[in-house]
């Protein structure tokens, strides 16, 4: 059963390849932020609709859940904002290939001191080593 999950983040990473020169397109009609504040208008419309119809949560819980896990969204209108500036001047493989840099290592992190409540996956050797490795990919991938 673990595939369907690793397809289910494949195609979650396939939707994230189209939504970053979709939303990049968009800045450059409207503008940097503008484009953001519609991206996330749009999909906070589409997910007011998933979860009238399909939301089995409690809504109201807000108001009991550590206020340090409300900064999702923050992060979130962090990454389109980084998305729309950078695709444009970067392209969408070469900024992809940073943010996954970044998710890996912030991953990798978050793992080794368990941190947020995580379950601890020690940083060993060869792990460091794939890091540095994926670091020097995107120096080639991006050198002329």
């Amino acid at each position: 059963m673990k595939w369907i999950y690793l397809l289910m983040a494949l195609a979650g990473g396939l939707a994230v390849g189209i939504q970053a020169v979709v939303n990049g397109g968009l800045g450059k009609k409207v503008g940097t932020i503008e484009a953001s504040f519609i991206s996330f208008s749009v999909g906070t419309a589409a997910l007011f609709f998933v979860v009238l119809f399909l939301g089995k949560g409690n809504l109201l819980a807000i108001s009991e859940v550590p206020k340090g896990q409300l900064v999702g969204g923050l992060l979130g209108a962090f990454y389109v904002v980084i998305m729309v500036l950078t695709v444009p001047k970067l392209g969408v493989s070469s900024a992809l290939f940073a943010v996954i840099a970044g998710q890996i290592i912030m991953g990798a992190i978050i793992d080794h001191f368990g941190l947020f409540g995580g379950e601890r996956f020690a940083l060993d050797g060869k792990k460091a080593v794939a890091i540095v490795l994926m670091l020097g990919s995107i120096y080639l991938f991006n050198h002329k």
